[in-house]
């Protein structure tokens, strides 16, 4: 780890944290997804770096190391997409690979689309490029992670004890936002320990009516055995800084926003990576829109590659698999 190199770099007005390891002249860009920092790339990052190339990860504005957004209602994917074009005018490469896992897919994805002349390739992990539609979530349940995350005001009773909140008697609680008032009861070492736990499962979260996101784990249950207290500590430290507000608000509040595309294909190679075991698969027609083909026809030059025992986080559950197929790609297509 010590030799991956950290530095700060002015992009659109927002002082953004890049991790970076490599001298190659090709360069492959990792954007992570939630609950997850630069730090959950960095297996990918030595092992291209070793294999020749330049990686870099940046923590997406907002979140871990990098500034947050100034205007936060105001934040899209939109942001994340215009800050990777200025990170690689910024570092005058004029054309990069990019990975993206979870929600990191998708600004991958819409970079490849706005800005293909700018792509050598695409790796995703745990989402398939799915077409902007409208309604995206409205088979789920109630209590399913994503729609009470998104919930932008909630009401606590009192009784419920929130950490970090003066109540009154009996009088409602007005907080920010669903999950805010959900997290506030914990340590960000908790929260996150709490996410990492649920979405390992193969299993969809979904809580029932009485309950939140963070009680369907019990305190007892035990870390994924390739997650380290260490690398649970990394992590916590990171978002202390960070804070949750800036990844309920971009990926989950932002879901709902249309997103206008022409011709919504991803003409560049591209390889996908998913977990047997993701509970991405358990959302509804997925796992047939991956496999029946029918994603190929948003992505034509798309290789698929199922790991079977391989969970939501295959980057760091499978490292040595995902890396092998990483440095492969990268070299079919250099």
């Amino acid at each position: 780890m010590e030799q991956i190199q950290h530095k700060y770099i002015d992009i659109r007005g927002v002082q953004l944290h890049i991790a970076e390891i490599g001298t190659g002249p090709s360069m492959v860009v990792f954007l992570h997804g939630f609950p997850e920092i630069w730090y959950s790339w960095r297996h990918q990052m030595i092992a291209v770096a070793k294999a020749g190339f330049r990686a870099i990860a940046p923590d997406l504005r907002g979140y871990g190391l990098s500034e947050k957004l100034p205007q936060l209602e105001k934040a899209s994917y939109g942001d994340f997409v215009e800050d990777t074009l200025a990170i690689l005018n910024s570092f005058q490469i004029s054309k990069a690979f990019l990975i993206g896992k979870d929600f990191g897919a998708w600004p991958v994805y819409l970079f490849a689309v706005l800005h293909p002349e700018r792509v050598s390739g695409v790796v995703t992990l745990g989402v398939p490029f799915l077409p902007p539609r409208p309604h995206l979530f409205d088979d789920f349940p109630e209590g399913f992670y994503i729609l009470r995350w998104k919930v932008l005001s909630f009401s606590f009773s009192s009784s419920l004890s929130v950490a970090n909140i003066t109540t009154g008697g009996a009088e409602t609680i007005q907080e920010p936002g669903r999950a805010e008032a959900d997290f506030g009861r914990f340590d960000v070492k908790t929260v996150l320990r709490n996410i990492y736990i649920l979405f390992s499962s193969s299993e969809l979260p979904v809580a029932e009516e009485d309950k939140e996101i963070m009680d369907l784990v019990h305190p007892s249950t035990s870390l994924p055995p390739w997650f380290t207290d260490d690398d649970l500590a990394t992590y916590a430290t990171l978002y202390e800084k960070s804070g949750f507000s800036t990844p309920m608000q971009v990926p989950y509040r932002t879901l709902h926003k249309e997103v206008t595309i022409t011709n919504p294909k991803v003409e560049v190679p591209t390889l996908l990576i998913m977990g047997g075991k993701d509970y991405i698969l358990k959302f509804p027609g997925i796992e047939d829109y991956i496999t029946s083909g029918k994603v190929k026809e948003y992505v034509p030059d798309l290789e698929i590659v199922f790991l079977p025992e391989g969970t939501h986080f295959i980057q760091e559950q499978f490292p040595d698999q995902v890396n092998q197929l990483i440095v492969t790609f990268l070299h079919n297509h250099t």
